[in-house]
């Protein structure tokens, strides 16, 4: 698939090394190049935009200013990637849910580093976006973590650029992808994106209602419609026990064997 993507940079130096890079990254589309974020704002009018390489200090409106406003677009804004001499801007950038930073001087590596997370984040949405779920292969665990405490029977993740309420009673269960987490729900053709560790959500789950039972998956287990030797059926699809949470689920299997 194809990012469609701006720079916006008052350096001009920066802002032409900034699209030589995108030239060069085949998964990446250059639709407009601005002097500022102001230009920006009208480029992005006129033009599908999935991802932003925006510079932080500029006149007028700066790069967390134009950020900011876009956050008013909902689930349609596009990514940012900020792109800045300055590292005292990080926290900033967190906080209006940056996809990465980049710390000028940067070299391509760093910059394919970047770009590789919005070309993840563009396909993990569209097969979010798409019917079936689809099982993935076991994964490391990622760093970031953007849950919220659990309360009574539901809990808040981050989606986008809000947080989400979901019931615990509608989960029917977890799928860690990479950097994200696939929540799926019952009752629900789509499951729900968030940008987080499987182990960060463990925590926040009650143990006596939820499951880790491989690297890549956490069940509800009052969802469970049926039990082999070292799987399970929730729904339409078929869960395998991981070897290291074996002796955790057998436990569980005591109950009733």
């Amino acid at each position: 698939m194809t990012v469609n993507c701006i720079a916006v940079d008052d350096e001009p130096l920066a802002l032409g090394l900034v699209c030589a890079f995108i030239e060069q990254t085949p998964f990446l589309t250059l639709v407009g190049k601005y002097g500022s974020a102001v230009e920006a704002l009208g480029g992005l009018q006129q033009h599908k935009v999935d991802l932003i390489f925006l510079d932080i200090q500029m006149p007028n409106l700066n790069g967390i200013e134009l950020a900011r406003v876009l956050d008013a677009r909902g689930p349609t804004k596009p990514r940012i990637i900020f792109t800045t001499a300055y590292n005292q801007f990080a926290l900033e950038g967190y906080r209006v849910d940056a996809l990465d930073y980049l710390l000028k001087p940067f070299n391509y590596e760093e910059f394919l580093h970047a770009a590789n997370k919005a070309l993840a984040y563009a396909e993990l949405v569209q097969k979010s976006n798409n019917a079936a779920p689809v099982t993935a292969a076991p994964t490391t665990e990622p760093a970031p973590v953007v849950v919220e405490r659990v309360e009574d029977d539901y809990l808040f993740i981050k989606v986008e650029y809000q947080l989400v309420r979901i019931a615990l009673s509608d989960i029917l269960y977890l799928e860690s992808l990479k950097d994200y987490v696939k929540v799926f729900l019952k009752n629900s053709d789509k499951a729900i994106l968030t940008l987080s560790s499987l182990k960060a959500l463990e925590e926040k789950l009650p143990a006596k209602r939820f499951m880790r039972v491989h690297r890549s998956y956490i069940v509800s287990l009052d969802k469970i419609n049926s039990i082999t030797r070292n799987a399970m059926q929730i729904g339409k699809i078929n869960i395998t026990v991981g070897d290291q949470y074996k002796d955790a689920f057998g436990a569980f299997l005591s109950r009733w064997v």
